[in-house]
């Protein structure tokens, strides 16, 4: 009998292999969506390989395509999954118990800790506003979720222009916009800004002070 080939040995291992990887599906899933999450926010769309990917998973190429059918479908996961996690967290605050100013303050502070901690989720958006947000279009569960957040807001202002302590003519999603804002250009642009303006935006002195001050900057920017 001849004797077998490297490749047919190398089968019946990359059988097992894949066997183990398929015993737990949301496991695999997750594992993919956390290295493909790294890798689209560092090299974009377009610069992302499914084969970096599936070397760095517990997976395989083949199993990715399964999953998510393309890279642009595994993209559109990826961007789901990373919007869904500070919805998620978002949505366990008891900010209807609390002073609205109070809620509001706590809000953006919320917001601004995430983005810092979370700088691919800063760079995914920038990837996709890259592409004129035409994969985020197709997730309309991720644009309902989304719109919790303006919900969130809008209680607590219209509790505060009752209470007297926020101006009537707040629109939610324009102070949405403008908390957004403060906070992404934090991570987004620390170090163009550091660069050229010769100033520190990293260090925990300067993020501390500046997470205050874009707080303090939206209570003032709601007061009647």
């Amino acid at each position: 009998m001849a004797a077998k080939s490297q490749s047919e040995k190398a089968r019946p291992e990359k059988a097992r292999k894949e066997k183990t990887r398929t015993n737990d599906p949301d496991r695999t899933k997750a594992n993919i969506l956390e290295v493909a999450t790294h890798e689209f926010s560092e090299k974009g769309l377009s610069g992302a390989r499914i084969d970096e990917i599936a070397e760095r998973t517990r997976t395989s190429k083949r199993m990715i395509y399964y999953y998510f059918e393309s890279k642009e479908g595994l993209y559109r996961a990826v961007l789901e999954d990373s919007y869904r996690r500070i919805r998620s967290i978002e949505a366990t605050f008891d900010l209807e118990h609390k002073p609205p100013l109070e809620a509001l303050a706590q809000h953006v502070r919320f917001t601004f800790d995430y983005q810092l901690k979370n700088t691919d989720f800063i760079r995914l958006v920038m990837v996709e506003n890259i592409h004129k947000g035409e994969h985020i279009a197709q997730l309309s569960k991720t644009q309902q979720e989304s719109m919790a957040a303006i919900d969130t807001l809008r209680s607590i202002v219209e509790r505060g222009i009752k209470e007297g302590v926020m101006r009537k003519d707040l629109n939610p999603i324009d102070l949405h916009m403008s908390i957004s804002a403060l906070c992404f250009f934090n991570v987004a642009n620390r170090h163009t800004f550091s660069t050229i303006f010769k100033v520190d935006m990293t260090s925990p002195a300067a993020t501390a002070a500046r997470r205050e001050s874009v707080a303090d900057m939206i209570l003032r920017f709601v007061a009647p």
